[in-house]
């Protein structure tokens, strides 16, 4: 496959990047159809508000599409996504970048019954994304990733959040229940003076870091490790020699060209891609439902709308 193309009202801006990249600039989806038929694929990133259209507009001239995260502003356009694409018999996969994280795909053939998450995603305050909550700029990620981890309906969500140099809520802490039991906190913050990507959870006789950003995993087990043979051992500590450290091996990988290199492949083979829409609608529930719990928690405090 060759890149086309790029489309961009600002004409400009679309220019600019067309000759970077030596490829075409189009002002508008349907001038890049008319032209270019043989568009076969696409990446829609465009303000969530407008995902459901453009998107739509795509598969109807049959292109498969990626969709940047989050999957829709509500759940009605998410649904709607997902008929078109069923109709159209499109392949439509959802942007979810750190399921595409090698320190997240080194962890998957490690879980048992995780029962207890800590996550964190800080940043530094960036104008951009600032047309959605925190919930859904950062923290969507998160719930995919632990969504993906632990397969459970959600039972119940206590969660805080504030505005703070937005009109959005710019920080929020979340606490999750799954009907398996496990409990899930979540912190994420467009506010902070540092940048953070962790998530660590607990299962029987484990426990497991992830840095995204370092693309890093760290498994503590009690006893003989359920851990693929592969897994390098590291030294136990001196404070309990019960205690085993190991890290499973983790290949470096730019996530963002990894989710394309999946994308294009479920494209050419007509396969269910790594992140369906569906994934893609049930983080996009969590993450409304969180919101939702945001705004009744500071009508309760008297903090005012959110």
């Amino acid at each position: 496959m060759r890149l086309v193309g790029v489309v961009d009202p600002d004409t400009t801006r679309a220019d600019a990047v067309a000759a970077e990249f030596g490829c075409k600039a189009f002002g508008s989806i349907d001038q890049m159809l008319t032209t270019h038929s043989e568009v076969q694929a696409a990446s829609v990133a465009v303000p969530t508000v407008l995902h459901r259209q453009v998107a739509c507009d795509l598969m109807e001239a049959g292109v498969d599409v990626l969709i940047e995260k989050p999957l829709a502003a509500t759940l009605r356009e998410a649904d709607e996504l997902l008929l078109v694409a069923l109709q159209q018999q499109r392949v439509a996969q959802v942007g979810h970048l750190e399921r595409f994280n090698p320190a997240v795909r080194a962890t998957l053939p490690l879980i048992s019954r995780p029962m207890f998450f800590e996550v964190h995603r800080l940043s530094m305050f960036s104008p951009r994304a600032l047309d959605v909550d925190v919930v859904l700029d950062l923290m969507i990620h998160d719930l995919d990733v632990v969504l993906t981890f632990v397969k459970s309906e959600v039972k119940e969500i206590r969660a805080v959040g504030l505005p703070i140099l937005s009109g959005k809520v710019d920080i929020a802490n979340v606490r999750v229940e799954f009907e398996s039991g496990c409990v899930a906190n979540f912190t994420a913050s467009r506010v902070s003076t540092e940048r953070v990507r962790k998530l660590r959870f607990f299962q029987p006789g484990q426990y497991i870091s992830i840095d995204y950003g370092r693309q890093d995993v760290l498994v503590l087990s009690v006893g003989s490790p359920a851990a693929p043979a592969a897994m390098t051992m590291t030294s136990k500590p001196t404070v309990n020699p019960q205690i085993q450290m190991a890290k499973p091996p983790v290949t470096a990988e730019e996530p963002l060209l990894a989710e394309i290199k999946a994308f294009l492949q479920s494209v050419r083979d007509r396969s269910r891609p790594v992140v369906p829409l569906e994934d893609g609608r049930r983080a996009l529930q969590l993450a409304l439902a969180i919101l939702e719990e945001i705004r009744r928690h500071a009508g309760r405090i008297g903090v005012g709308k959110t």
